[in-house]
């Protein structure tokens, strides 16, 4: 399945939602490319190493429709803390997690919030 199929299938009015908001991921870091991973829109890649020797490739952002919410995935780190810490007052219909932005309705996100959050994950962790 491609993103644009992945969108697709999906019932409005969350089709509308969801590439909207892929598009804006697209504009802002459009070096980041898409791609559907673990059931759900991936953008660009990174691989990672834990201490006890797994390693694999994650998307740098993934994005997914679930029954009731909208996830945003962002997981990179600025010294040793997840970034979506700094957007927790800023974002204060959604549901922040350590690497996911929940929420029911695009509407309910400041859009210029949510281009600088995109921005700041396209440099992946750190």
């Amino acid at each position: 399945m491609t993103p644009d199929e992945y969108i697709e299938q999906l019932d409005e009015p969350r089709r509308s939602q969801i590439r909207e908001l892929h598009e804006l991921i697209r504009e802002t870091a459009p070096e980041l490319t898409p791609h559907l991973q673990y059931g759900m829109l991936g953008y660009g890649s990174y691989h990672y190493v834990y201490a006890s020797g797994r390693e694999g490739d994650a998307p740098i952002l993934g994005l997914a429709s679930h029954k009731r919410y909208i996830s945003l995935y962002a997981c990179p780190t600025s010294d040793g803390r997840s970034i979506l810490d700094d957007y927790r007052e800023r974002l204060p219909k959604a549901d922040i997690g350590k690497s996911c932005v929940r929420f029911k309705a695009l509407v309910d996100l400041d859009r210029k919030t949510l281009k600088d959050l995109i921005r700041r994950s396209a440099t992946g962790p750190s």
